[in-house]
């Protein structure tokens, strides 16, 4: 008999509430706590103003950049294991990653849609998913807005945003470099960076990194380690201070790198042909592969952006003008065998992206009983992919090659204000009008003028739509004490009018798809207890989509593909809790806890549908019904000027669907991953060394299981066994 879900659940839980429980007494005990006991204050720009985690009235969870650098975390698809509500849909080529805040995202291929959730780095909204798989230099914290966020950040929020903050210039001149290497795959890492003042109104700053990784697959095919990289990267910052009213940020960065994760790693076999001839032993944990046709990834990032924040006496202009480059190229290895002449499916593509954005916005001084925030965003996208497919059936040789683009363009005016009743009390109000326009072309031709296993004949279209949408956010928000303050809002998402352009396009893909709408509720409150020394912040949400864009299984000749259609509706509600304990001024426990019901109300299903369409009330991929994570800090200042630092952490979340269609081969059970560190250092003299454990309990899991025509294939993760590995930092 299998457990009570109750009670696999009950040890994960209860690690993330004990820090909660074990504080409980202190109410009574020690309410004079010293001055460097308290939790350092936490600003977020989460209502595109600076201000505290705990006054915004907003859910939002703030992780820490020198932390990510300390636990090997290098982008954003890194963090997931931290923040309860975000998950991360991985993938062999960039294009085809995704990111879901409250168990909502969007799953797709195609240049003709937007994600649901935003990536903002420095104030630039980046126009497709695969751009925020780079890595990430000089970051100040990484804050996760969840739930619709389309008034103030307009594209691509329909389900949440993640608001990537670098850190600023410093004013002395400082400088660090670091170098890690991690077992079970010889993976190393450089960093260095250098900034301060350059005169008296000049300040700048570089950072580099350096990265390699041999991988932890073994292809039998030539003995190569495979599923790692090859990465580097410069960024450049200055800022021209000329004045006290005009500040002039300049930010440029440069990245490429290379993958060599495998289409999927074989699990289980679909075909007996396959269980026959592939060389390894299939398992939930198998590391192996076996391709004859080299199957890697190569990403190129690039932009520049420029920030000026110009004081008009008590108010605030800024304008953000920024352009952004992404070239990818792929190469896949479809069929997993290798050596076998008279079955192929190999496959190539290109993707090269630039957007082009503009916006302007004018803050109003805060104190006031009216504040407020408006303004104007322009955005221009474009894609130019092609994609080339040989497929080998029974001897005979098939070729297919296809080319399509995708414009994205969109206008909107925006605003949200504030208006101060009372000390305690506050109404919010906000809109956003948006204008969106997509177009695309396509051809493809090939070598069979009938369909084939995962091959189409040559086809040709093209189309354009454009669509109006309005989102909003109203509320009212009450100080209960001055460390206790709730807000109560209702917020309205948009995401506009999509195409599902892809390779195998075909004339049931030419209708545009209806815009995404939400209409989301949320209950919040935020309190600090204990001199400071305790953050513990609640939301309780629930939210209603309609028209859901999302991708749903169909069949070319045997062979799952993937179609974008408007799914129907799907709720997402559940509650939320994020908590930090500075429990002595050497212990500081913290974590969050996630329960997201996310389901399907009301499913849609397509003509001719190849799976089956049974699944109201069904979850929605990449939505665990909970998720857990939970840490302890703790710092040994030794009498010799030196500290010795032992940290741990350990996330936990339970069963998660991967397929929309409910597909028995594609879930994961729950599963939880134990990390540790400890570390010695002289923060006097700039340097620390540490030893970093990840997956201690050697858990092998799957963040991603999809199904083909051969297999059951999963993603391997970097943490899929334990491993060790030493940092060595020197700042100066």
């Amino acid at each position: 008999m299998n457990p009570s879900p109750y009670r696999r659940l009950f040890p994960a839980t209860a690690l993330s509430l004990f820090p909660l429980v074990c504080t409980t007494p202190l109410a009574h005990a020690d309410e004079s706590a010293q001055p460097d006991t308290a939790l350092k204050a936490v600003t977020v720009t989460a209502t595109r103003r600076e201000a505290s985690l705990q006054k915004v009235p907003v859910a939002v969870s703030v992780v820490d950049g020198e932390q990510l650098e300390r636990e090997n975390r290098n982008n954003i698809s890194s963090i997931v294991q931290e923040v309860p509500t975000l998950n991360y849909r991985p993938a062999a080529s960039a294009k085809d990653s995704s990111l879901f805040v409250r168990g909502v995202g969007t799953i797709s291929t195609s240049p003709g849609v937007e994600p649901s959730v935003a990536t903002v780095i420095d104030g630039v909204v980046y126009g497709r998913p695969g751009q925020a798989t780079l890595d990430l230099l000089d970051v100040e914290r990484i804050e996760v807005l969840r739930g619709p966020q389309g008034t103030l950040f307009g594209r691509n929020a329909s389900a949440g945003v993640l608001n990537v903050v670098s850190r600023d210039i410093s004013d002395e001149t400082h400088g660090y470099a670091e170098y890690s290497h991690y077992g079970k795959g010889n993976e190393n890492r450089t960093r260095f960076g250098i900034g301060g003042k350059l005169t008296d109104t000049l300040k700048g700053s570089i950072s580099t990194l350096w990265g390699d990784y041999d991988g932890n697959v073994t292809n039998d095919y030539n003995h190569h380690r495979v599923n790692g990289y090859n990465t580097k990267g410069v960024r450049g910052k200055l800022q021209f201070t000329p004045n006290d009213d005009l500040k002039v940020t300049l930010i440029g960065d440069y990245a490429d790198g290379t993958n060599t994760a495998p289409s999927g790693v074989a699990e289980s076999a679909s075909t007996a042909y396959f269980a026959n001839n592939f060389p390894g032993r299939l398992s939930d944990h198998n590391r192996r592969v076996d391709n004859d046709f080299k199957t890697y990834a190569e990403d190129t990032h690039k932009g520049l952006s420029a920030q000026v924040d110009w004081s008009l006496g008590a108010y605030t202009l800024t304008s953000i003008t920024a352009w952004r480059g992404w070239d990818n190229h792929q190469y896949q290895d479809q069929d997993g065998l290798a050596g076998l002449p008279d079955d192929a499916l190999h496959d190539t593509g290109r993707v090269n992206y630039d957007q082009y954005s503009q916006e302007v916005r004018l803050a109003s001084p805060t104190g006031q009983l009216l504040e407020y925030v408006t303004g104007v965003y322009l955005f221009h996208g474009q894609s130019k992919e092609a994609y080339s497919r040989q497929l080998v059936d029974l001897g005979t040789t098939n070729n297919a090659h296809g080319q399509f683009s995708a414009t994205n363009d969109s206008y909107a005016l925006f605003g949200e204000s504030t208006l101060n009743l009372t000390d305690t009390w506050r109404l919010i109000a906000g809109a956003r009008a948006t204008h969106d326009e997509v177009e695309y072309d396509h051809w493809r031709t090939s070598s069979s003028p009938t369909t084939l296993r995962s091959m189409r004949p040559s086809y040709a279209s093209s189309g354009d739509t454009s669509d109006n949408g309005y989102s909003g956010r109203f509320g009212v928000q009450h100080d209960f004490s001055e460390d206790l303050t709730g807000y109560v809002t209702y917020s309205r998402g948009y995401k506009g009018p999509a195409y599902n352009v892809y390779f195998q396009m075909y004339s049931a893909d030419t209708q545009a798809l209806d815009p995404e709408t939400s209409n989301a509720y949320e209950i919040g409150l935020k309190s600090t207890a204990f001199n400071k020394r305790l953050t513990a912040n609640l939301a309780l949400f629930r939210t209603d989509y309609d028209n859901y864009q999302a991708n749903f299984y169909d069949l070319v000749a045997g062979s799952p593909v993937t179609r974008l259609i408007n799914a129907g509706s799907v709720r997402t509600e559940g509650a939320e809790l994020d908590y930090a304990f500075q429990a002595t001024p050497q212990l500081k426990l913290s974590g969050a806890v996630a329960y997201t019901h996310a389901r399907i109300v009301d499913f849609q299903c397509p003509a001719a549908a190849a799976a089956g369409c049974d699944i109201n009330g069904k979850p929605l991929p990449f939505a665990p019904d909970w998720k857990t994570y939970a840490r302890a800090d703790y710092s040994i200042p030794l009498s010799n000027g030196l500290d010795v630092e032992l940290a741990a952490d350990y996330n936990w979340q339970s069963e998660v669907q991967y397929s929309l269609d409910q597909n028995v081969n594609t879930r994961q059970g729950a599963y939880g991953i134990w990390n540790a560190s400890v570390a010695l250092a002289d923060y006097n003299r700039g340097w620390r060394v540490a030893l970093v454990g990840k997956n201690l309990g050697n858990r092998s899991y799957a963040p991603m299981l999809a199904t083909s025509s051969n297999a059951v294939n999963r993603t391997v993760p970097r943490d899929d066994e334990r491993y060790f590995g030493v940092q060595l930092r020197k700042d100066f």
